[in-house]
């Protein structure tokens, strides 16, 4: 009996700390958007953009339903488990709040820029500052960071293969963010494309351009 209330307030400490990250990764998103919405002019999206919106739109609420499941009734998710030793959950935790560190570094590099993944800011600046002085697309790497130390946090494999969807339909949209910031900054956006990779930092970035 003591071992099994050790283990149950174990995992209810686990899905406390879950609730954390999600509670400050939210704060931290709504406030730097809230920030670029006053400040960064309207959002510019093609028809097609429309479409790729709704799509993720409907992956993030599956992602969000997966999450409220696991925290609200785990039981409903437990078909779902992964054996992962708690130690390891507990790293996921450390690496979730790392990441949420990362994520406000990269908004606020971003500024007034911040858009969603289908769209543009009417005054939108090419960013080459912080962490996009070493990757192009250090936003979907910190969302890719976040979602893998959520997984592993939760140690539940419906909140990972949620998490994939979303994160399929991000990384599969880069090359069409970049023509539209071609588009919008024509040869600047080449050269600076020239000296950075789009998710791992290239050797000419970390040494300098």
């Amino acid at each position: 009996m003591p071992k099994g209330i050790s283990i149950l307030g174990d995992d209810l400490l686990l899905r406390l700390a879950f609730v954390a990250v999600i509670v400050i990764a939210t704060i931290t998103s709504v406030h730097h958007r809230r920030n670029a919405d006053r400040t960064g002019g309207s959002l510019l999206r093609s028809p097609e953009s429309r479409r790729f919106l709704g799509c993720l739109r409907v992956s993030a609420i599956a992602n969000w339903c997966s999450v409220l499941v696991y925290l609200l009734y785990p039981p409903a998710v437990a078909w779902a488990s992964l054996p992962l030793p708690r130690s390891l959950r507990w790293a996921g935790f450390v690496s979730a709040t790392g990441c949420v560190g990362l994520m406000s570094w990269t908004l606020s590099s971003l500024g007034r820029n911040l858009a969603d993944a289908a769209a543009i800011r009417s005054q939108a600046q090419l960013v080459t500052t912080g962490p996009y002085r070493w990757i192009r697309h250090p936003y979907y790497v910190t969302t890719l960071l976040l979602m893998t130390s959520a997984t592993v946090l939760t140690a539940n494999g419906l909140v990972g293969l949620t998490s994939l969807l979303v994160l399929a339909l991000l990384f599969s949209r880069t090359p069409h963010e970049e023509a539209m910031l071609i588009q919008r900054f024509g040869d600047e956006y080449r050269a600076y494309a020239t000296g950075t990779n789009r998710f791992f930092p290239s050797w000419k970035s970390i040494r300098g351009r």
